[in-house]
């Protein structure tokens, strides 16, 4: 278990967010310098603060705190994928994946339309997630122990003394029970 302590000042979310079709497109090179430009841009703006992230091939985690009394989080999001889709739109859109009613809306081929969110309601629900966000990798077969996927900020919270550098691979780790 992690030992991360914070103080729950602004409204905190877990979000999950799905590449269109579950298309393997999220750890492609372009597609990742595309969110990092588009979440850089967006917090210029709309700031909040990133507690945890992992990019994985289809589909991403991530925990936000926004500042307090703000909760335009759909603002955001709308933000970040409009801006990916515009930056990825020659490279990674796919008109022949669409419906005919998705190509009316000009919508993309990049996300799934919708995205799933949780507000997190203490400091043991937020480790609950932060702990789920950063073992995804191991869960889905992408890496043996978490240290070992790249698209994550375990490593940022290993260089702070959150996380030991083994966790989530050591033995009695692999059992943990996350949904």
């Amino acid at each position: 278990m992690s030992r991360y302590r914070r103080p729950l000042t602004g409204s905190t979310y877990f979000f999950t967010v799905v590449a269109y079709r579950r298309r393997s497109i999220f750890c492609d090179p372009a597609l990742r310098t595309a969110l990092r430009d588009a979440i850089h841009t967006v917090r210029q703006t709309r700031p909040f603060s990133i507690d945890a992230w992992v990019l994985l091939p289809d589909h991403m985690h991530c925990i936000w705190t926004l500042p307090e009394d703000d909760h335009a989080y759909s603002i955001r999001w709308a933000e970040i994928k409009r801006y990916v889709s515009s930056w990825c739109r020659d490279g990674l859109r796919d008109p022949k994946l669409m419906t005919e009613a998705a190509l009316q809306r000009r919508e993309s081929s990049i996300w799934q339309r919708r995205f799933w969110e949780h507000q997190i309601r203490d400091e043991t629900d937020f480790e609950r997630h932060m702990d789920y966000t950063h073992f995804n990798p191991v869960k889905h077969g992408y890496a043996r122990q978490v240290n070992e996927w790249a698209h994550s900020t375990f490593h940022r919270h290993v260089r702070d003394g959150v996380y030991p550098v083994d966790w989530g691979g050591a033995p009695g780790i692999d059992g943990l029970d996350f949904e």
